[in-house]
């Protein structure tokens, strides 16, 4: 009765956390949440939102108000230059002034193309952050894939720790009876510690990729859902690598953020030369002054102004000791430098598009040639523990053949998780990544 008890709760225990384990899409919404470097890209976004406001204000009316409230308390003493005579005058006046002014530009050049670089730099914030997310769905799904590839790698390599145990016990057994030398003992010996520093590696490699989805996600992660046995991974579409290098070519997100930066570039040019250009503005003002109180020796001080004003102002730049001159070179300087940056940014885009493609589909060939060598590993492993039994096979034969299933089947599973990151890969350098993706792969996990 205690043997089928323990097996149940171990069971309940296994499918408990099989049922917690977090999926894909589940950690990638952990990572929106927590990611330091996705809300730095979130809050840079929101501030260059911000730019064209700030750009157009330029163009708008400025507005302004001034006042002032004094009371001004006086007293001089001595003769009359007129009649010779002392005399005294008391001055205590009291005024409260205020002025009103409009500012409107009619032409002003660097304004203009001040808010048109805005709207450019706003465009451009945008797409940096269009790429941040591509980058964090690529960073979410690699470390995910990571972090199960180093379970695979650690579950092979303690289930060839088994075997090689077993055989290690083998290899004792038959040379106590006489009926092996001791060179198989040896072997197997230094076969099962081989595994064994193995595995201590792969345990750390284990710890070390689950710390770094730690990074992303902010917590540490829990049990992860694996890939199913035996999975069949769709191939690109389309199925020619032209439509995608052409796609990274013109939509990849670090391309469009590098042309803007080049029409960036171009309006600088025009802004600088915005030196030479005259500025006429529409001004108005509305002022009023009041004054009471008392002047002079017995006088009474009453006074009040008001004055409206409309026109227009203009200023034409005559020298500057060649600054302007100079500024527009070092514009057309940074302007070419733009250019370039645009070029290598599409080169870049264009070979990554290339490798991933590339990549999916000889991944794609690289899982079928492993999941035959995988049936064909197992085939041979049997034939040489059943060749070993009666005699055929030595020890040496046994472990090598222990061996090769256990790498073939680490290279599968690995082959299988970067073929499915190739693709979204593929997916980013063409500018077409998005969350939905995530969706097909998600549904190839145990759940």
């Amino acid at each position: 009765m205690q043997k089928p008890l323990i097996a149940v709760l171990i069971t309940s225990a296994f499918l408990t956390l099989n049922a917690q384990a977090a999926d894909l899409l589940q950690v990638y919404q952990q990572a929106l949440a927590n990611d330091a470097t996705f809300a730095s890209a979130r809050s840079s976004v929101s501030a260059g939102q911000e730019r064209t406001i700030q750009g157009r204000a330029g163009l708008l009316p400025n507005i302004s108000a001034s006042g002032s409230n004094l009371r001004n308390e006086g007293y001089n003493a001595g003769p009359d230059p007129v009649f010779n005579i002392m005399t005294d005058s008391r001055n205590k006046l009291h005024s409260n002034a205020y002025t009103v002014s409009l500012t409107q530009p009619l032409f002003n050049w660097d304004a203009w193309q001040t808010y048109q670089q805005s709207k450019l730099v706003q465009a451009t914030s945008e797409a940096t952050f269009s790429q941040a997310q591509q980058d964090l769905i690529l960073r979410v799904a690699q470390a995910y894939f990571d972090v199960l590839t180093a379970q695979d790698n650690l579950t092979a390599t303690q289930a060839q720790k088994v075997a090689t145990t077993e055989q290690l016990a083998s290899a004792k057994r038959n040379f106590e009876v006489g009926t092996q030398t001791i060179t198989d003992t040896h072997e197997a010996q230094a076969a099962y510690d081989l595994v064994v520093a193995q595995e201590f590696a792969a345990i750390n490699d284990l710890d070390n990729k689950r710390t770094a989805l730690q990074v992303i996600v902010g917590k540490a992660p829990g049990e992860l859902a694996p890939l199913r046995t035996g999975v069949t991974i769709e191939p690109p579409s389309p199925a020619t690598v032209d439509p995608w290098i052409n796609s990274a070519e013109s939509q990849n997100y670090s391309v469009v953020a590098a042309g803007l930066n080049l029409e960036i570039a171009k309006r600088e040019i025009s802004r600088s030369r915005a030196g030479h250009m005259p500025t006429v503005n529409l001004t108005a003002s509305k002022s009023h002054q009041y004054t009471t109180g008392v002047s002079g020796i017995d006088g009474a001080g009453g006074n009040t102004t008001n004055n409206t004003a409309v026109g227009v102002s203009w200023s034409i730049p005559l020298f500057s000791g060649f600054a302007v001159t100079s500024k527009v070179r070092e514009n057309i300087a940074l302007e070419d430098k733009a250019r370039n940056d645009l070029e290598a940014t599409r080169r870049a885009a264009s070979q990554n598009a290339r490798q991933a493609f590339l990549g999916m589909t000889s991944g794609l060939a690289q899982v079928k040639a492993l999941e035959a060598a995988e049936v064909s590993s197992k085939s041979s492993l049997d034939s040489n523990k059943l060749g070993y039994q009666v005699g055929v096979r030595i020890n040496i034969d046994v472990l090598n053949a222990q061996k090769l299933l256990y790498s073939t089947q680490k290279d599968l599973s690995k082959a299988r998780y970067d073929t499915i990151m190739n693709g979204l890969r593929l997916k980013g350098a063409a500018g077409a990544l998005k969350e939905e993706d995530l969706a097909p792969i998600n549904a190839l996990l145990v759940h």
